[in-house]
This record gives structure tokens, sequence and C-alpha cells, in this order.
């Protein structure tokens, strides 16, 4: 029987064959809402190479996320079957197709952003690599504290400040301007790039609107090391990095709620 209405997997993350960083959870994002995430849940499974406790979350009702309850273990293989040809989501949606994807945990890498102290300091198997000087956030546009998961590398990046809600075209404040070597963090507007004109303040003040600013150097050194899927904490900050800001807030949500989301724990 040919169904009138279809759900289908509209994106996922990590992409099938990527190498990540050891804070990617998997994410699978519908093209519809799901009413029956029970359903749908029941027949996502996620293997892993090594004995990994994770959890599903539903961040929205299109999107079904998987992390580990801690960091990922480098090296670990990791698959992910969704076998949703059929499956009824609710609302008359019938599973369009099955899906199955594969990724692999790379090296541990983190890196720590203190705001108070200005820097950012990058961390590889545990041991610390380099201490970058770095400017955060102003007072009234503060590095939001947390862990994000960088996810998008821009080897040039237009940033206008209205396009995360801050000052608009002909206010103080606005900017418009074409970055190098970007690193997306946080889906509102957080980035760490190179920022040549506040090298006098790097390691000394914080004066951008929310970014990790860095020097040409070190911003370029970052870039090509970090991965996608590496952790960058900020600390020191006034305001929380929260779920509403972006669709990897996985690690800002202690591991009991996180837990309660699954619609298989009887909590969402």
């Amino acid at each position: 029987v040919e169904p009138e209405q279809t759900l289908e997997i509209a994106s996922i993350r990590p992409t099938d064959g990527q190498t990540v960083g050891v804070a990617m959870p998997i994410s699978i994002t519908f093209d519809a809402p799901v009413t029956d995430r029970a359903a749908v849940e029941r027949r996502v499974a996620v293997t892993t190479s090594v004995p990994t406790e994770g959890s599903f979350r539903w961040m929205s009702d299109e999107q079904l996320n998987w992390r580990p309850k801690d960091y990922w273990r480098p090296g670990t293989q990791v698959s992910v079957d969704a076998r949703l040809f059929g499956v009824h989501s609710g609302g008359g949606l019938f599973g369009a197709e099955d899906r199955s994807f594969s990724f692999t945990v790379g090296r541990d890498q983190r890196a720590r952003g203190d705001v108070n102290a200005h820097t950012l300091v990058l961390y590889q198997d545990g041991q610390e690599l380099r201490s970058l000087p770095a400017s955060y956030g102003r007072d009234i546009y503060p590095t939001q504290y947390g862990v994000h998961v960088a996810f998008e590398k821009h080897e040039i990046k237009r940033m206008r400040s209205e396009s995360w809600g801050g000052p608009a075209a002909g206010t103080p404040g606005f900017y418009d301007e074409e970055l190098p070597f970007a690193v997306r963090i946080s889906n509102n507007g957080e980035f760490v790039h190179v920022n040549a004109a506040t090298v006098s303040q790097q390691g000394r003040s914080n004066v951008s609107h929310g970014c990790a600013n860095l020097s040409p150097a070190d911003g370029e050194f970052f870039y090509h090391w970090v991965q996608m899927g590496d952790p960058v904490e900020i600390v020191g900050s006034s305001r929380p990095l929260t779920t509403r800001d972006g669709d990897i807030a996985d690690w800002t949500i202690p591991w009991e709620e996180y837990r309660q989301g699954s619609a298989l724990s009887g909590g969402a």
C-alpha cells in the first residue's frame, strides 16, 4: 500500500564516514513533526565498537539525538541503523525509507575558553598543547558559558550583527564583515575566529559581540587543528548556554534529565 504521507530523514549528523571529536552527538532530523516518538525511536539502533553508555533525547518534534553519558572514547566505531520504512510515526505519516550511517571518533581534543583570563587553552590527549590569547564578549554581549561543540568551518565567513539578534543596520554596534578562519561553536552566532582588529585586546580584555577572537596566526592554527565535534568549554561568563541556543546543546543538560528526553524512558 502506498501511503499518502511519508516521513523522511532530512539530515543526519555526523555524516557517513566522518571522523569526529569526542563531544559530537548523533542527530537525525526529520522533514515533519513526529507525534509517535516511541514508535520511531524504537526502530533506531546505535552500535559501538566499545561498550558505551548513552541515551536518545528528542530535542524537538523533528530532531532525535543520541549522546554518550560521557565523552566518546577515541577510536570508537559507531553505526546507526534507522529502520523506519513503513513505521507509523503518528498523524498518518509512515516512514519512507531505512537509513544507515557510520562514523569514527578521532583524537581526544578539547578547548577551554576562560573569559576572565582571556585565554583559549587547547588540550590534546589530556595534555595542554597551547594557550592562545583571546578576547571574548563584552559585558553587554557575553560569550555564553557551558560546553559548546565545534560543527562548522569557514575559511571566510560573512558576519552580520542583526543575524543573531544583535544591533541592526544604522544602530550603534552594527557590523557586517567578512572574517577569516571561522569555526562555529553554536547556532546562536558564536564562533572562534580571526579578528586582526582586536589583537591588542586579545589576552587583556573582552571586546567582541560574543565570539572568541584570535590573532591571524593563532586563529589559523585553531582552524586547522580543531575537529568537528570537539568540545569548546567556556567558563567564567555571566550567561549560560542553553537548549534555546542551537541544536547541539546536549552537554548543557544533566545526564538524568537528558535520559528523560527519550520516549522509551517514559519522559518524552
